[in-house]
């Protein structure tokens, strides 16, 4: 599982790709719901463009040392995302391309050294930042609802996505072990003495505790209900 930001950044170039090919295939209007709840299709695609910009200032302020900002203003996210939202999909399509390639240009005019530049913002350095913009394409093109689905995920991305989530995690009202498909160590959230062990496919898992899946086929051990995990981004 490569953390090197060049490796990911060639990732979210194929992700985005696979995103567009998706929104091309549509046949639904901007307004039509996605499997997210209370955004629609619009919603979905104009957040996905927006945080591309905000990404690419972020890369921007690595490579200046110019604090950039990823938006404007604290209602900057929110207000972009319904000002554009009920655009034509092929406008949605454009911008989202025009995005992507703003964020690539950022990522292909990043010096070695800058990509260890320390980001306030995210509280890590700039080489987490294609990390971050690869888990919003891949998550936000399952809520399109649109047929692709965790199943399409990578094993990579799969087993890192469970990964963060399992790291930021705090536990306090939720405990689960979880024992992966593949993976040799179990992963704990929150106490681990009598927390009940969920076991299946990494992807599942992943989906699960994402809020991208009802964990139709994970086992849980001692039998009982497979347990609600807390709200996910």
């Amino acid at each position: 599982m490569t953390v090197d930001p060049l490796v990911l950044m060639t990732d979210v170039d194929q992700a985005t790709e696979r995103l567009i090919r998706t929104a091309e295939a549509l046949d639904a209007a901007p307004s039509a719901p996605s499997a997210l709840p209370g955004w629609t299709i619009g919603h979905v695609l104009t957040h996905v463009a927006r945080n591309a910009d905000a990404y690419t200032n972020l890369l921007t302020w690595a490579r200046t040392g110019v604090e950039t900002p990823a938006y404007a203003s604290p209602t900057a996210r929110v207000d972009g995302i319904e000002d554009g939202a009920g655009r034509p999909i092929a406008e949605q399509i454009a911008d989202l391309r025009a995005a992507h390639e703003r964020f690539a240009d950022a990522g292909a005019a990043m010096p070695a050294e800058a990509w260890t530049y320390y980001l306030p913002p995210t509280g890590a350095s700039a080489a987490a930042v294609p990390w971050a913009r690869l888990r919003e394409v891949e998550v936000h093109h399952v809520d399109l609802g649109a047929g692709y689905t965790p199943e399409d995920w990578t094993d990579a991305f799969a087993l890192r996505l469970l990964r963060e989530i399992v790291a930021g995690s705090k536990g306090d009202d939720f405990a689960v072990v979880l024992r992966p498909h593949g993976v040799e160590h179990p992963l704990s959230i929150g106490a681990g003495d009598g927390a009940p062990t969920v076991g299946g496919p990494t992807r599942s898992i992943a989906a699960w505790l994402a809020g991208r899946g009802d964990g139709a086929d994970l086992t849980v051990s001692p039998d009982g209900e497979l347990p609600q995990p807390p709200r996910w981004k």
